[in-house]
């Protein structure tokens, strides 16, 4: 997977590039692993001191102002907690191979990131149990402290703020379903029984939306109906929490779906019967290759290699009596470079290798590079997709 945040070098001659804007504060590494302070994360931590800070200061009135740099702290000890779990995951993945490309802090919590590998049941199950875990010992450690040391008062509700934190950050996180870590034990069950990443990314998303309407009626629906008013806090984090797991789980549920589509594209499957002509070819030729069976010609240069595809409303355009002297280049318009995949190309690879050329028409050729068909992007879209395509009237106008 390609590095989002990395800035694009212009090739020789070409416009620059504008570099893609910074999504946070690096932090430097640990473990050999980038870590990034989203700037999102100021928003939770200014929510954190204004919703907690007058907690603080009614409860301990000691405090006083000083209950809002308690609240901050608190704020920093969340960020904490959510770093070591994010750690969890990536140096757990490290053991199996898996490179980590940054570790994100943001509003949300967090997240790692990985860059390409490839993942088996039970190691993306352990991988995804290891930030809890993580947690669970982080509170364990607290609850020793605070049960075998006099501490302050200050640093004693620390201590208990971080005990408790870490256990409700651990329990949260093994509930099953996605996009929390739990949510892998229902893909990993799923995968195992089916053999379907994909089945097991749909099921576990669709565990995580059964969370999100847990949640709300838990918090919302339940009190209201039993007639009391939800505090005004745990309104709006009800409403932040379950809106984040609902469009995680959506996405999981969109990701899994579209990963089944996977083994349904393939270039030979999906193109649509060519033929190649040579640059140096006429109309005439054109007509030919169509009255031979094709439903596409594609031009190809002295080279071999495919140039562009004739386009069919302007072949129907020329006279009869032009078709011997008007070159096919003229009717066709051209193909990005490089546009051209072998017939065999299917799945990941050949999205990835889409993905990397302009266009939206590319040239499909056998083992001895000679044209067999035509492949739209369309056509890719629909079958990763499920939905047909707005058909383009226009084709030329797509490569320029």
């Amino acid at each position: 997977m390609a590095d989002p945040d990395a800035g694009h070098r212009s090739k020789p001659g070409a416009e620059p590039v504008t570099p893609v804007r910074r999504e946070g504060i690096p932090l430097g590494r640990i473990a050999g692993v980038p870590v990034v302070l989203a700037y999102s994360w100021f928003v939770i931590a200014a929510f954190t001191v204004i919703v907690y800070g007058p907690v603080l200061a009614k409860n301990n009135p000691m405090l006083g102002v000083s209950a809002y740099i308690v609240a901050f702290a608190y704020a920093v000890l969340l960020l904490i907690s959510v770093l070591v779990h994010e750690l969890a995951h990536a140096l757990t993945a490290k053991i199996y191979g898996w490179p980590t490309q940054k570790i994100v802090l943001n509003l949300w919590g967090g997240h790692t990131q990985f860059e390409s590998f490839t993942a088996s049941p039970g190691r993306s199950l352990l991988v995804a149990l290891a930030g809890p875990a993580a947690n669970f010992v982080l509170a364990g450690a607290a609850w020793l402290v605070l049960g075998t040391n006099s501490l302050g008062s200050v640093a004693e509700i620390l201590t208990n703020i971080f005990m408790w934190a870490n256990f409700l950050i651990g329990v949260f996180n093994v509930l099953p379903g996605l996009p929390l870590d739990g949510g892998r034990l229902v893909e990993s069950i799923v995968w195992k029984a089916t053999g379907s990443q994909a089945k097991g990314t749909v099921a576990a998303g669709w565990g995580g939306r059964i969370i999100v309407l847990a949640i709300v009626y838990w918090f919302l629906l339940r009190p209201f109906l039993a007639g009391d008013r939800p505090d005004f806090s745990l309104l709006m984090i009800t409403i932040l929490v379950a809106g984040f797991l609902w469009m995680g789980a959506s996405a999981s549920i969109q990701q899994g779906t579209l990963r089944g589509r996977l083994p349904l594209v393939s270039a030979a499957t999906l193109s649509t019967p060519a033929a190649g002509l040579p640059a140096t070819g006429t109309v005439r030729d054109a007509l030919r290759a169509g009255a031979a069976g094709t439903k596409s010609v594609v031009v190809c240069g002295p080279d071999g290699r495919p140039q562009g595809v004739v386009d069919p409303d302007a072949l129907a355009s020329v006279p009869g009596a032009a078709a011997d002297t008007t070159p096919v280049t003229a009717i066709s318009f051209p193909l990005a470079a490089g546009a051209y995949v072998p017939e065999w190309s299917e799945g990941q690879e050949l999205l990835q290798f889409l993905s990397q050329v302009e266009g939206r028409h590319y040239a499909v050729v056998d083992h001895n590079g000679t044209v067999t068909g035509l492949l739209t992007q369309d056509a890719v879209l629909a079958a990763i997709t499920g939905k047909r395509q707005r058909h383009d009237r226009h084709p030329q106008g797509q490569n320029r």
